[in-house]
């Protein structure tokens, strides 16, 4: 009876073999038959030894123990084949991750571990220059900028003593700055306005410590390819340079105007070029932090590419559209033209100035004419939401990533913020909390730009050969 019924039991299975018809053997089973019919499955196993009382007890421990000796065994192998199938479906999927990344240039060696650590160190580095920016603004706007009389390119420690401070202010004393707009002033209004720009100067000296530790350790580590290192190279370099060109801007404001009527300020050349290298060190380190850890953009369909190809080619316009108003707006700031006209949509009572081409040559209007160069910040930055408004309607009739539709309802949302902040501060009077959130406003809408053309990049060859047509949907 119980021969016939293992028998019955090990029908169903196809991998027990003669392993086990000696030991059946002992109680008189046809080991023969039953190797014939081998097969067991850890199913079958408890199965079998529910039967297994109606032997001797000691012929039952002993047939248990084999049996679960050899159920052990045969899940162990039956593991072993799923192991092997998962693993070779892993392999696969592995393999062609690694045909993909054959057919990108990474900016960092030694796998996504070091990419994200140069990812994060890069992203800082962005993350402290802009805060540069909004310094440098706070500092503009406080008129702080010429407190400090002399540079040093190492720095130098502030006044430490009271004698030290009236060597300090007798020096701004001699300014123009001080003759024609703060005279009176006394030691500790000085002291606020030297704090504030001797905290953007050792601020913008602890970025170029805070960039040049790290970069060297990376080197050493061999993390760095040698055009990531090259690029890097170049913007260290303009960091660098960013020092000497703000020093060419201050000293611009040292000297006495032309005219006695004129109010002393930097030239807004200079304050344009300094404002400017900012933003460009700030795009290049951005830009690179995202090349850095996104090497390929997202797409998950030829749908979505052809999407976003046709997003680019609206993206890259629109972005340089965005970077020149944020260097009007230099301009703007260079010859205080936010304190004229402070009425909106009409400049005064008329919609355009009457002087806006009284300088000779013509060109010098658009630079330094107070009206033309408020005029022409307001025109390109209605002309900037108007191009960003097209492109967020452009967009929501093609075929894109989720994360790329996002992104543009984003960007919109911020130059809507942006322009919302612009006419806040004109009528406002350009206080100092607006005109700052004005300026970090500009550089946020930057950040966006730069973000969604890296974003809309097209994807290398092999990722392409990956996607399907059109995008599963879940």
């Amino acid at each position: 009876m119980l021969e016939s019924r293992l028998i019955s039991l090990l029908r169903q299975n196809k991998d027990l073999g003669v392993n086990i018809s000696s030991n059946l053997g002992k109680w008189g089973f046809t080991a023969t038959k039953i190797s014939n019919e081998a097969s067991f499955s850890t199913l079958n196993q408890y199965r079998l030894l529910s039967s297994l009382p109606k032997l001797a007890p000691s012929s039952t421990n002993f047939v248990r123990r084999t049996f679960v000796n050899y159920g052990l065994r045969s899940f162990h192998h039956l593991n072993k084949g799923v192991h092997r199938t998962s693993f070779r479906k892993i392999s696969t999927v592995a393999a062609s991750a690694a045909e993909n990344k054959e057919g990108l240039k990474f900016l960092v060696t030694a796998g996504p571990h070091a990419r994200k650590m140069v990812g994060i160190w890069l992203f800082t580095s962005a993350a402290w220059v802009f805060s540069m920016v909004v310094l440098g603004g706070i500092t503009r706007l406080t008129r702080s900028g010429l407190s400090m009389t002399d540079w040093k390119f190492t720095g130098s420690l502030p006044p430490l003593t009271d004698e030290d401070w009236l060597v300090e202010f007798e020096k701004y004393k001699q300014s123009p700055e001080y003759k024609r707009v703060n005279k009176g002033m006394n030691i500790e209004d000085f002291k606020f306005i030297y704090w504030m720009e001797y905290a953007h100067r050792m601020w913008g000296r602890a970025l170029g410590i805070m960039f040049a530790l790290p970069f060297s350790y990376f080197l050493r580590k061999g993390y760095i390819t040698v055009r990531l290192g090259c690029r890097l190279s170049g913007l260290f370099a303009l960091g660098a340079g960013q020092g000497l060109i703000g020093w060419w801007m201050v000293k611009s404001g040292l000297e006495e105007p032309a005219s006695e009527y004129v109010e002393p300020r930097v030239s807004p050349y200079r304050l344009a070029a300094h404002l400017t290298s900012a933003f460009a060190i700030y795009c290049g380190l951005f830009w690179t932090a995202l090349s850095v850890v996104m090497p390929e953009p997202p797409a998950d369909s030829l749908a979505c590419v052809r999407g976003a190809a046709k997003v680019k080619r609206l993206a890259l316009p629109v972005g340089i559209l965005v970077g020149i108003t944020a260097i009007s707006g230099a301009f703007v700031a260079g010859n205080d033209a936010g304190r004229a006209f402070n009425t909106f949509p009409k400049m005064g009572d008329t919609w355009i100035p009457d002087n806006i081409f009284s300088m000779k040559p013509l060109i010098r209007n658009f630079f330094e004419n107070t009206s033309t160069v408020q005029l022409d910040h307001r025109i390109l930055a209605t002309a900037t939401l108007a191009a960003i408004g097209g492109l967020w309607l452009s967009a929501r009739k093609l075929d894109m990533h989720p994360a790329v539709r996002h992104l543009i309802g984003s960007t919109m949302g911020m130059a809507a913020l942006q322009v919302t902040l612009g006419i806040s501060t004109l009528l406002s009077y350009v206080p100092v909390s607006l005109g700052t959130a004005h300026q970090a406003g500009a550089l946020t809408l930057l950040t966006f730009m730069i973000l969604l053309n890296h974003t809309v990049r097209r994807p290398s060859p092999s990722l392409l050969k990956t996607l399907p047509s059109v995008a599963k949907m879940v």
